[in-house]
């Protein structure tokens, strides 16, 4: 399919395109801010729409009416191009409540939905919790991002507890591009983790108080994996590489690589002639660990859809963590003269029906 995507270039915009990406065949058509003057012409044979663009801050006034603008520029657009894509709405549990965001949201909802009526084309609203994951702006998209940026820093964060559910980013892109293939109308409304603010924090807190040295910390469930590589993408790159201790007596050397301190896990080394590259693909939910133990080595990584590259060089003589964040390509590059000896670790046993490792050039 033809996918235009507006918002392209935010966090669940930009979440959503590196999924389909990864899983899908989709020809994907990112729609921009500084693209609104052309959605005419990108919208032309469009299969279908996901409409993500939204205002969440500003003036009360701003923020209501910009949320209806939007999709009522998105409607003039389609009427001046014709046809009956597919239209899915990415919607908020506060559409309808009496704030500035909520009643904007539900408006733009009704303006989507009679287009989507008046072409008998699918309309999917696709209702979202609180969503949160890397690369969320801090002070922007969600406390969850703050609170992540915050610990990183080193900087204490501020609370006001109260309950909360989040559904993390993937989780809420998977669910946008399911509607795609809708043939009627339908609401989706994808079920988030029911927990607290101060909860949040505090497994910020014992994360990083056991992972700013390299332990990797009891990941109970799949929320706190979440969360995990939500604060791995917060602490990426300024925390890598992490230097290993390296125990010597006169038999020789140990150095300890991975200490879990709970859950399954996978560990697994490669060797790597001089001048071969191996890797080149991106992870969606994995936490995936390189410590080279012999030799040297660049590895290098790419945030998917972007050009921002981040190397390390590292080496044998030095064992060093480099834990690979979600959403990145990334390689590993023999770059001396003899072979290569490097450790890999998983929080997950491989599975070859579902291996979470997509082919990506870095």
């Amino acid at each position: 399919m033809r996918v235009v995507v507006t918002g392209a270039h935010g966090f669940l915009g930009w979440h959503t395109r590196v999924r389909a990406r990864a899983l899908t065949d989709h020809v994907v058509v990112p729609v921009a801010q500084v693209d609104w003057a052309e959605l005419p012409r990108l919208l032309a044979d469009a299969d279908a729409i996901v409409h993500i663009a939204g205002v969440n801050r500003g003036p009360d006034e701003e923020v209501e009416a910009g949320n209806v603008r939007l999709a009522q520029d998105l409607v003039a657009a389609l009427q001046s191009v014709g046809g009956a894509p597919v239209v899915v709405y990415s919607n908020s549990i506060q559409a309808g409540n009496d704030t500035p965001y909520g009643r904007g949201k539900e408006r733009a909802r009704q303006v989507l939905a009679d287009y989507a009526g008046s072409v008998e084309a699918p309309f999917v609203d696709v209702v979202l919790p609180n969503v949160f994951g890397e690369h969320g702006r801090p002070d922007y998209n969600s406390f969850v991002a703050t609170f992540a940026h915050r610990i990183a820093d080193g900087v204490q964060a501020e609370v006001v507890d109260r309950e909360v559910e989040l559904l993390h980013v993937q989780a809420a892109a998977d669910a946008l591009l399911a509607g795609l293939d809708a043939i009627t109308d339908g609401v989706v409304r994808p079920a988030g983790e029911s927990t607290t603010v101060v909860t949040v924090k505090e497994a910020f807190e014992r994360f990083y108080g056991v992972y700013r040295a390299g332990d990797i910390p009891v990941l109970a469930s799949q929320f706190e994996v979440n969360l995990f590589n939500t604060l791995r993408a917060a602490m990426f790159p300024q925390t890598y590489p992490i230097p290993l201790l390296r125990r010597t007596d006169p038999r020789g050397s140990l150095v300890e690589t991975v200490r879990c301190h709970g859950g399954q896990g996978q560990t697994f080394f490669s060797t790597t002639r001089p001048g071969i590259t191996r890797g080149q693909h991106f992870h969606l939910r994995k936490v995936e660990r390189f410590v080279v133990v012999a030799g040297t080595a660049q590895i290098k990584l790419r945030k998917v859809l972007t050009k921002e590259t981040v190397t390390f060089k590292v080496s044998g003589d030095a064992p060093a963590i480099v834990d690979m964040p979600t959403v990145w390509a990334h390689n590993i590059t023999n770059t001396g003269d003899t072979e290569l000896l490097t450790m890999f670790w998983t929080n997950e046993l491989f599975n070859p029906e579902d291996p979470d490792t997509h082919p990506e050039d870095v």
